[in-house]
């Protein structure tokens, strides 16, 4: 246990070090991004004095101290947004004026990664991870993995599921992402194993996909090797999208998970990949950290075609803050990218919140 988290700490001050010298890897830094309003829903551009109203929102400065953030998502009912907290093992509601209160506080959860808002079931789906740099981590780094289902108003727990005695392969796991299905089903996918887990309403899981697609193949110096997946998307056609870390994305049919393929991509997202956003039009946004490269972190606009066969890869916008890890939803149609400090958190450093940037999705 001290090797690894030794080895977490070195990770976290070479990305510190590196943000500082302009190299490799890079630790938090400040954000800046942009949302554009030129034209309109029918692809029209406005008028010149409309855009002259049209007041671009600004970054929210969230006032949480070591919250540590890595996913947040957004309830547009409450206009409040929900994110998770790797060192509390919380989960916070965030006002658009950056307040920040704790909503769930749940001793099971050690880490909160993943945060997913399912408004229709008025619930919030979290995953429960294990870094080792937690409050309540355990005496082995990556030995937690699960799902819990909380009350959207209370933060109450509905019920909390241990994947890792599903899976039953003793091995590290890491619960990156979850998605819902129409009919209430969460998938979660697992960043250390090829391993996609499904829960049903009840928090009854099982393993829905272990697949040779979905190993991971990108190595983080010092810190972790092999990394996967790293987001999930429910799309029409009742079909999984999975991220991996190495920008490439992979198409899982519900109804038939063995008949999984790789989505022939324009270009990869840039590694790593981060979270990803489900627009209106079926389309995705995702966000690629610049952890590895030490560059603005990149904002991409996945265009589906043929049913996810295959998909065109544009960058919109970027963020300079380079360990920009989420996209979320926002307030009147907006779309906010989250920098929530991981290498201040790998470092053992404290902080005093995190950004929300605005970011363009086209």
């Amino acid at each position: 246990m001290k090797n690894t988290k030794l080895k977490i700490a070195i990770a976290g001050a070479v990305l510190v070090a590196a943000a500082a010298t302009g190299t490799a890897l890079a630790a938090n830094g400040s954000s800046s991004g942009s949302a554009s309003g030129s034209v309109s829903s029918s692809g029209s551009e406005r008028p010149r004095f409309e855009q002259s109203k049209q007041k671009a929102p600004s970054p929210i400065k969230a006032a949480g101290p070591n919250v540590f953030p890595h996913s947040l998502d957004f309830d547009a009912r409450s206009k409040t947004f929900f994110a998770g907290s790797l060192k509390q093992g919380k989960v916070f509601a965030v006002g658009t004026d950056g307040k920040v209160r704790t909503h769930i506080d749940d001793p099971e959860l050690v880490s909160a990664q993943a945060v997913r808002v399912d408004r229709e079931r008025g619930r919030i789906l979290v995953s429960n991870v294990d870094y080792g740099t937690a409050e309540r981590s355990r005496d082995t780094p990556f030995g937690i993995a699960g799902v819990g289902s909380y009350d959207l108003t209370t933060g109450k727990q509905d019920w909390c599921v241990d994947l890792t005695a599903i899976a039953l392969d003793g091995k590290k796991h890491l619960i990156s992402d979850v998605t819902v299905a129409p009919d209430g089903t969460v998938y979660a996918v697992d960043e250390l194993t090829p391993t996609v887990f499904r829960v049903d309403t009840k928090g009854r899981a099982s393993v829905f996909l272990r697949s040779d697609l979905l190993q991971g193949k990108l190595d983080i110096p010092n810190f972790l090797d092999d990394v996967g997946m790293s987001a999930v998307e429910w799309v029409k056609g009742n079909q999984l999208i999975i991220a991996l870390a190495d920008g490439s994305l992979v198409r899982v049919p519900v109804q038939d998970p063995e008949k999984a393929q790789k989505v022939k991509l324009s270009a990869p997202l840039a590694p790593p990949a981060a979270g990803m956003r489900l627009l209106k039009d079926g389309s995705l946004t995702a966000v690629s950290s610049g952890l590895l490269s030490g560059k603005p972190a990149q904002i991409q606009h996945v265009e589906p075609g043929d049913g996810w066969e295959e998909a065109t890869v544009t960058v919109t916008d970027t963020v300079k803050d380079p360990v920009t890890s989420d996209v979320t939803a926002g307030p009147g149609g907006t779309t906010y990218a989250l920098s929530g400090g991981l290498a201040d958190l790998l470092a053992g450093k404290s902080n005093d919140g995190f950004t929300l940037t605005p970011v363009r999705t086209g």
